[in-house]
């Protein structure tokens, strides 16, 4: 009996209702774990200076943890594509939760030497940098599923991120004071415990979850096109034209598909730039934050106090910030806006340091740096989400994460050396004097125009047509 088939216009695959749950999922876990981390910022070295009153030893565990998460975030992404981000950052989340946990209890347990302390505290650092990661990867799915764009996506992620780092360092000074650095371990390793429920709960689906649900889209529009049936596919499944390359290439060792994402990145010079310039601007945040500040304050007079005006000033200006980007960040043009905000962002702190005057100033220059940076990371976030892959994401992401944050430990040994040497007004300068070289300079270069494209992402079909 043989099978006719008519002219019949095939009917499009209707686009799924937007969701605004997968979104807040993220987003409450993201929050979560976030604050979490902050917690143990401040317990673990806190810990380390109340039981041994030595600062080196303070210094080599916050080492310890830092490297280690550097080095995590760049190996990861071959495991965050190849499990999905949801399921990697459950895993991670989970991971980070035992942990953490057994710093408290080899401590209850009188079995924590500081050798082992260091092992815990770089086994911290290996789960936590990837878990994060892998959460980022997520933001392009939850963005397509709510709807919205991926600045405002970014701009949330952005604005959480500024909460729970306002807010953790102060309920780990309130665990401390009133516990003990031990319990806000504990409270960290029930957040990342929670952290992992709501990205279960969230629905989110996975990067290779999405992938598989786009190719049977794909196979069901082309059967309705040619009029075929489900019983007349090939016994091989999915046509290689229609599959993810993950699925191409099921038998891609770790190491090719770790290549894979580093020759993306190589080839690709705006994120590439990116990366180079993220590397700079945090090895001078880290340095600004941990070292600079403290000298300055103690050499003006300000002590804790001037710390303190000038960090709440900048938490609440940066939250603020960023909510402003959520909401306008997609309507505005990206180059000039990146330009704008860190030219008002960047250099202006570190002049306003080195010179002599008043305090009042100082926390007016930080309101300023809080409400112009809470642009970038929506600007940067976005155009990184937009020119990577999707069965590339995560060891793309993972990368350029790493890059960046590479000179984070070094920006506070190389400070004080430098401080030693020079006084501090000179490094000030200097600092405030590469700052603007390094994030101001690069968009006069053509590629650099491509920040105010804004491309479909590189795995979304194109509309089709229909045929009568």
């Amino acid at each position: 009996m043989s099978r006719t088939s008519g002219s019949t216009t095939p009917s499009p695959i209707p686009a799924p209702a937007p969701s605004r749950r997968p979104m807040t999922g993220l987003l409450a876990s993201f929050t979560v774990s976030l604050f979490g981390t902050r917690l143990s910022m401040i317990a673990l070295p806190w810990l380390v200076l109340d039981t041994s009153d030595s600062p080196i030893r303070t210094g080599l565990i916050v080492f310890c943890e830092a490297v280690p998460l550097v080095v995590g975030k760049a190996l990861s992404g071959p495991l965050i594509d190849r499990m999905g981000g949801r399921s990697f950052s459950v895993a991670a989340d989970l991971i980070s939760a035992v942990v953490v946990m057994l710093v408290p209890l080899c401590y209850w347990l009188d079995v924590l030497p500081f050798g082992v302390l260091m092992v815990l505290a770089a086994a911290i650092g290996l789960a936590r940098g990837p878990g994060d990661v892998a959460k980022r990867t997520l933001i392009p799915t939850v963005a397509e599923d709510a709807g919205i764009t991926l600045e405002r996506a970014s701009g949330m992620m952005g604005t959480v991120e500024r909460i729970a780092g306002a807010a953790g360092p102060a309920a780990a000074g309130a665990l401390v004071a009133l516990l003990s650095p031990l319990w806000a371990m504990v409270g960290n390793s029930f957040c990342f415990v929670l952290s992992a429920g709501l990205i279960s709960i969230g629905a989110l689906r996975s990067a290779r979850e999405t992938s598989t649900v786009v190719t049977r889209d794909r196979q069901t529009q082309r059967e309705q096109t040619r009029g075929e049936h489900p019983e007349d596919r090939s016994p091989e499944g999915i046509p290689a034209e229609d599959q993810a390359p993950e699925e191409r290439h099921p038998e891609e060792s770790y190491v090719e598909r770790l290549k894979a994402g580093a020759r993306f990145l190589a080839r690709n010079r705006l994120l590439r730039s990116i990366a180079i310039m993220l590397s700079v601007t945090n090895l001078i945040d880290a340095a600004y934050g941990s070292l600079l500040i403290p000298v300055w304050a103690k050499e003006t007079g300000g002590g804790p106090a001037a710390i303190g005006a000038l960090g709440s000033a900048f938490g609440i200006a940066a939250v603020a910030g960023s909510l402003l980007a959520t909401a306008f960040s997609h309507k505005l043009r990206r180059r000039r806006t990146y330009v704008i905000a860190f030219l008002v962002g960047g250099p202006p702190r570190f002049i306003v340091m080195a010179l002599d005057v008043p305090l009042w100033v100082v926390v007016v220059t930080a309101v300023a740096d809080g409400l112009a940076i809470g642009f970038i990371n929506p600007i940067i976030n976005a155009v990184q989400m937009e020119r990577i892959p999707r069965h590339l994401l995560g060891r793309v992401s993972a990368l350029t994460d790493s890059v960046g944050t590479a000179g984070i430990p070094l920006g506070p040994i190389l400070a004080g050396v430098a401080v030693s040497f020079t006084g501090l007004a000179p490094v000030l300068l200097g600092c405030g004097a590469i700052y603007l070289f390094c994030t101001v300079i690069p968009p006069l270069f053509p590629h650099w125009r491509e920040l105010d494209s804004r491309p479909r992402q590189p795995e979304e079909p194109e509309p089709r047509k229909e045929t009568v």
